[in-house]
């Protein structure tokens, strides 16, 4: 994975582009609001991603700790890349202390850690043992943000709303189903006319927690995926043997690819779907829902879920019957035990602000705030750094 020096900030996409996505029904072909049913199970309307959007308003969780540096860097997930180019502006304007942050994915953030090219990295999905092992120490994985791995498609004709499970996504990137007209397809998807034309399955050609939380799915969901892949040990991982498809590295890559491609399927974070204009699916979630993703329907995966003391989720899975099924979180990487006091003051800092303030931003680009119990957890995490064995915080 390239280790190269930081370029500075990733690109702040416009506001404007993704304001009408979340809460927008237009754009949702899935049925009537209010929830007809189907042979495929309950069609859960839309009218819930137009609910205000959220914000937590979490307290500051320490006093500005003094003598902090006023440079950071960062590398990481294409995942949380907008959103963290949105803090890092703000916190910039409000505090004058610079965070440069790369978008080279989460692969790219794990292992820039693990070298110390950077003060932080950033991962959608918690470092593996073999991965934690390799770091130069203890590394903490604090959760950021919460939002959706969607199902996005160009298919002339066809608008937004088309129905999936997790089974038929698994089945159409292990190869099994090849084309748009297939009947576990229509009969999923009642009344719309899907064209006789192959299935152009877009993936990710890097190292990706994005990969990591739809794998993660698929694995959960799809028998025939898991047997593709040769078992539950390969079929789940920030990278995977895909069986079809062409790559795209980074959610601009494969955003990229699905917008060119005729008949093209690819996954991608909801803020890339919505900046795009891009056509995207519903899924349906265990409680036999088919959800449409928005920052409120992923706001609810948090809803009655278990987060371990250790946090490693991908997928969130939460009890709420009206959650977004692939929805996950990004995790900040950053060595527990510091030597820099200068860095490790500002890194206190800036993720005590991005988890308490910087979460009030959140909705703005499409992504959900931290659940309060997973803010909790967060801000635990941050507790735990230390300068030179002795607490940041005290």
């Amino acid at each position: 994975m390239a280790r190269k020096a930081l370029a500075g900030l990733v690109p702040l996409v416009a506001l404007a582009l993704v304001a009408t996505g979340c809460g927008s029904t237009s754009n949702v072909g899935g049925g009537p609001s209010g929830g007809s049913r189907s042979a495929a199970g309950a069609d859960f309307g839309a009218q819930i991603c137009g609910s205000p959007q959220h914000q937590p308003r979490f307290p500051v969780p320490f006093g500005e700790l003094p003598g902090g540096a006023r440079a950071l860097s960062g590398a990481g997930s294409t995942f949380v890349a907008p959103m963290m180019s949105d803090w890092t502006k703000t916190y910039s304007q409000s505090t004058g202390v610079q965070v440069a942050y790369q978008s080279i994915g989460s692969g790219g953030g794990v292992a820039q850690i693990q070298a110390r090219t950077v003060d932080f990295g950033d991962s959608d999905t918690a470092m593996t043992p073999a991965e934690q092992a390799k770091a130069q120490g203890p590394v903490l994985q604090i959760p950021l943000l919460l939002g959706a791995v969607v199902p996005a498609y160009h298919l002339s004709g066809v608008k937004s709303g088309l129905k999936f499970t997790g089974d038929v996504l698994g089945r159409i990137y292990a190869g099994k189903i090849k084309a748009w007209n297939d009947p576990a397809l229509t009969e999923l998807n009642p009344g719309k006319k899907l064209p006789k034309e192959p299935i152009a399955v877009v993936h990710r050609s890097d190292g990706s927690g994005t990969t990591n939380i739809w794998t993660d799915f698929l694995s959960e969901q799809s028998p025939t995926w898991v047997h593709a892949l040769g078992g539950p040990s390969r079929s789940a991982g920030k990278t995977v043997a895909w069986p079809v498809g062409i790559g795209g590295k980074g959610n601009e890559g494969v955003s990229g690819q699905v917008s060119q491609t005729e008949g093209a399927l690819g996954f991608l974070e909801l803020h890339y779907v919505l900046a795009q204009n891009s056509t995207y699916g519903q899924v349906r979630n265990s409680a036999g829902r088919f959800v449409q993703p928005c920052v409120a329907t992923v706001t609810k995966a948090a809803n009655g879920a278990a987060f371990p003391a250790i946090l490693h989720h991908a997928v969130i899975k939460g009890t709420d019957p009206d959650a977004y099924p692939i929805s996950g979180t990004s995790y900040a990487l950053l060595y527990r035990n510091q030597t820099d006091p200068a860095k490790a003051a500002a890194l206190v800092n800036f993720f005590s602000w991005v988890l308490s303030k910087g979460q009030d931003l959140n909705a703005n680009l499409n992504y959900s705030p931290l659940s309060k119990d997973l803010q909790r957890l967060a801000v635990d995490q941050l507790k735990q750094v230390t300068v030179n064995g002795r607490p940041a915080v005290t």
